[in-house]
């Protein structure tokens, strides 16, 4: 099913003519509960990998043990709870079954978990440039995968590790289900469900907190007067999304270069637990009916996180930051 982002409510550049050179394009991804193959463009699904190369690890998580949760633990928590939430239930009855209700205490609370070796790093994305367009790669490559660790990093975040790839060069795959996986999960919402995307090219506007204070301030009126907020009806798209402007409001803008090289950096991908919120409604594409969060993703407060890639080489490291 095709995902289409609802026509904005204003045409924020008819207004305001200067804002049309600061126009970017995003792809959002609109994750959807699925069941992917390594040949698909995922969220949480398995990835195209060569048979001969190492999988990445952890050297910061390393065994015997860490405090944490089993990843099947976690899923079958999810599908208890989602089974609870779909059912009819009488007034007054309980959400869930007393055995449902051991379940989902037990799989809540952290406990030490054995882990042998360093921490298998777990996928996150997959995309291809086939049905992402526009996709920031280096040239001759054609796919991007995101890996990260599932526990707390710096920053209170993940640490992920891209890598971008030749699909044509992958000659013997890893079979599905044979990647390692971790034995123990840091953190609940760091474990992906796998979806499917329906990638949709929106255009966006920059958050107001990069625009001059009085520009800003003009546009922010007008479209109060007019009954939408720029921030979340006309600017930034919410949820998992490719390129595009930077969802500012957590913080402020703040200069960011290259950790490496200090050269200036772009945004390559975000990832966001959900769909939209509250406050973002309005982008949720047309005629859908499925959940604002498939993915079961959350960083940090719910918020989002976003990679940006050095724009002088795309072997330096991803810089982080939270939004």
């Amino acid at each position: 099913m095709t995902r289409t982002t609802p026509p904005r409510p204003l045409d924020v550049t008819a207004a305001f003519p200067e804002l049309a050179p600061l126009a970017r394009t995003t792809v959002r991804l609109h994750p959807r509960a699925g069941t992917p193959a390594t040949t698909d463009s995922s969220i949480g699904g398995p990835l195209l990998w060569p048979a001969d190369e190492p999988w990445p690890t952890c050297p910061e998580h390393d065994g015997p043990a860490h405090l944490g949760h089993v990843p099947d633990d976690l899923r079958l928590r999810r599908r208890i709870l989602a089974e609870a939430h779909s059912r009819p239930r009488a007034e007054g009855a309980d959400f869930l079954t007393l055995e449902e209700r051991t379940v989902v205490d037990r799989t809540t609370t952290p406990h030490r978990i054995p882990q042998d070796g360093p921490v298998p790093l777990i996928p996150v994305a997959q995309l291809y440039a086939h049905e992402v367009p526009g996709l920031p790669r280096p040239p001759g490559t054609d796919l991007l995968q995101l890996l990260w660790c599932p526990f707390d990093h710096e920053g209170w975040m993940p640490r992920p590790e891209l890598r971008w790839r030749t699909t044509a060069d992958v000659i013997d795959p890893l079979a599905e289900g044979a990647a390692p996986h971790p034995s123990v999960i840091g953190k609940d919402h760091y474990l992906p469900e796998p979806c499917v995307l329906h990638p949709e090219p929106v255009t966006e506007y920059p958050a107001p907190h990069e625009l001059p204070e009085e520009l800003a301030d003009r546009v922010e009126e007008w479209a109060e007067e007019h009954g939408a907020v720029y921030q979340y009806d006309l600017a930034v798209a919410p949820g998992c999304k490719v390129g595009g402007h930077a969802p500012w409001s957590y913080t402020d803008p703040f200069p960011m270069a290259c950790e490496e090289c200090g050269s200036a950096v772009r945004p390559l991908l975000t990832i966001d637990g959900w769909e939209c919120d509250g406050g973002s409604r309005g982008w949720f594409p047309l005629g859908d009916t499925g959940s604002a969060r498939p993915t079961h993703l959350n960083i940090g407060r719910d918020h989002a996180l976003q990679l940006y890639v050095c724009e002088m080489s795309y072997d330096h490291p991803p810089l982080r930051n939270i939004q």
